[in-house]
């Protein structure tokens, strides 16, 4: 099997953060290593892609509003791409797994899959800093990048939100109108969305559905669930 670092065209200095990105938890816990995982690096590497991803959208779509920006950064770094990255490495033949996860398919599990590809960024920003990591996130997310074109249709953040959910809980969002105001021909209607328990967001708009995919919009703005 050709090694990670010639899939990436990238060596490691210190190949303990290539080890520890690629130890699946469930391997640090039935080795009784449970400092010694990926989980950290994860928290770390998801920070790095947000931000690298972040400044490429805003210099290559330079006339696009900030509601266009989110939508297209929450395409790239949605959990569903991040694994579809993965994969583009086989980067899920490298990870180390526990004899359960690994007897449970964990090797192609999306979310496993999206959480070693964040950890592998993270790995490479302490590596080497942040332009290496810059050149390793762009050089292997070019195709997905290159794809989007400014003005093109915008994608349904309402749908965007529910797959961003559902790859960590099976639970869907849940909409509500909370409040309208106005005259009956210029009514504004107020939506939160809520997951698990917790409120995402709110947003207006001048009729339910625009209200309730504002309010998508600015919880994937915020990414509360991440907190």
């Amino acid at each position: 099997m050709l090694p990670l670092e010639s899939r990436i065209h990238y060596k490691f200095r210190n190949s303990l953060l290539l080890a520890e990105a690629l130890t699946h938890p469930s391997l640090a816990y039935e080795s009784q290593h449970r400092n010694f995982d990926n989980q950290r690096l994860e928290f770390l590497g998801d920070a790095v892609l947000q931000l690298i991803v972040t400044e490429e959208l805003f210099r290559r779509f330079a006339g696009a509003t900030e509601g266009h920006l989110t939508k297209l950064r929450s395409r790239v770094v949605s959990r569903r791409a991040l694994a579809k990255f993965a994969m583009a490495i086989h980067l899920g033949d490298y990870i180390l797994l526990g004899k359960g996860e690994e007897s449970t398919g964990g090797r192609r599990r999306m979310s496993t899959l999206a959480d070693a590809f964040e950890s592998l960024i993270g790995a490479v920003f302490l590596d080497s800093g942040v332009n290496k990591a810059r050149e390793l996130v762009l050089r292997l997310l070019e195709d997905e990048l290159g794809s989007m074109q400014e003005g093109t249709e915008e994608m349904n953040p309402k749908g965007e939100l529910q797959e961003c959910l559902q790859a960590i809980h099976p639970q869907a969002p849940m909409y509500r109108i909370i409040s309208e105001s106005g005259p009956d021909h210029r009514r504004v209607f107020q939506a939160e969305v809520a997951w698990c328990g917790k409120v995402l967001a709110s947003g207006k708009g001048k009729s339910k559905k625009e209200a309730e995919a504002r309010a998508a919009l600015e919880a994937l703005r915020a990414r509360l669930w991440d907190v």
